[in-house]
C-alpha cells in the first residue's frame, strides 16, 4: 500500500535519519527505504523519504536548495560545533557589535570551499570521521565546495544570534557555526537547528512520525 511512495517527514529531535527510515520501513511494511539529504540527530526538521522505486527520485531533491532556521552562540567551542559534545573553550564576546555579526554573516555568503566537521559521517580510510573524532585522533578532512545563498541574522541578543539561511547540498550549518566564530574571533557553536525546507518543499507540508502512525492505523481500520 505504501510502496513507490514520496513521504515529507518532520524528523524529531535526538533521532538520527536512520532511526527514521527504520521506523518507517516497520510501520509502512516496506523492504525499500530511503531518504534525501542526512540531519543530524540534535537537528529537527523536513526529512525526504522515498519507498520503492520512488527511492530513485531521491538523488533528485538531493541536489535542491535548502532552508533552515537556528541559533549559534557566540563565545564558546565545542569539538563538535553543536551541543553533541562538551565545551572546549571559552573565549567570552565582550566589545562584539552588531555591524561586525553582519560583516562576517556577509563573508560566509556565495561560493566556499567548507572544511566538513571532524565529527561527521563522512569515510576517511575506511571509516567515519567521527570515529576518529571520538577516540582523539588527529584527522585532516579536505574542504568542500559549497554554495551558501543567503545567511540572515533574524535576531540578535547575545551570545545567540538567530538565522534563516538558504544553501547547497553538502553544507554544514555546524562548519558555519565555527566558522562564524572564527570570524568574529570568539569561537561559536550551533545551538539549534531546523530545515524548514527543500526546494519548493515546506515543513510545514511535513508529517510527524505520530502522523504516520495515524494514517497507517487509519488505512488499517479502514479494510
Amino acid at each position: 500500500m505504501y510502496d513507490h511512495q514520496i513521504f515529507f517527514i518532520d524528523k524529531p529531535l535526538h533521532w538520527s535519519s536512520f532511526d527514521v527510515v527504520k521506523k518507517l520501513r516497520g510501520l509502512l511494511q516496506v523492504k525499500k527505504i530511503g531518504h534525501a539529504g542526512t540531519l543530524d540527530p540534535l537537528a529537527t526538521g523536513l526529512l525526504i523519504v522515498g519507498t520503492g522505486k520512488k527511492t530513485k527520485e531521491l538523488g533528485r531533491y538531493q541536489l535542491m536548495p535548502k532552508q533552515y532556521e537556528g541559533i549559534i552562540d557566540i563565545g564558546k567551542t565545542t569539538p563538535s560545533h553543536d551541543l553533541g559534545t562538551s565545551f572546549d573553550s571559552t573565549l567570552g564576546y565582550d566589545g562584539i557589535q552588531e555591524e561586525q555579526i553582519q560583516k562576517a554573516l556577509q563573508i560566509l555568503t556565495g561560493s566556499q570551499n567548507q572544511v566538513p566537521p571532524l565529527y561527521s559521517a563522512i569515510k576517511l580510510k575506511g571509516k567515519r570521521a567521527y570515529e576518529f573524532a571520538r577516540k582523539g585522533k588527529s584527522i585532516t578532512l579536505a574542504p568542500r565546495k559549497v554554495v551558501v545563498y543567503s545567511f540572515i541574522a533574524t535576531q540578535i541578543v547575545l551570545p545567540s544570534i538567530h538565522f534563516r539561511i538558504t544553501c547547497s547540498k553538502g553544507t554544514y550549518i555546524r562548519s558555519l557555526a565555527r566558522d562564524l566564530g572564527k570570524q568574529l574571533g570568539t569561537g561559536a557553536f550551533l545551538r539549534s537547528l531546523i530545515r524548514t525546507g527543500i526546494g519548493d518543499i515546506s515543513i510545514a507540508n511535513a508529517y510527524t512520525i505520530e502522523d504516520m502512525r495515524n494514517l497507517v492505523s487509519r488505512q488499517v481500520l479502514a479494510k
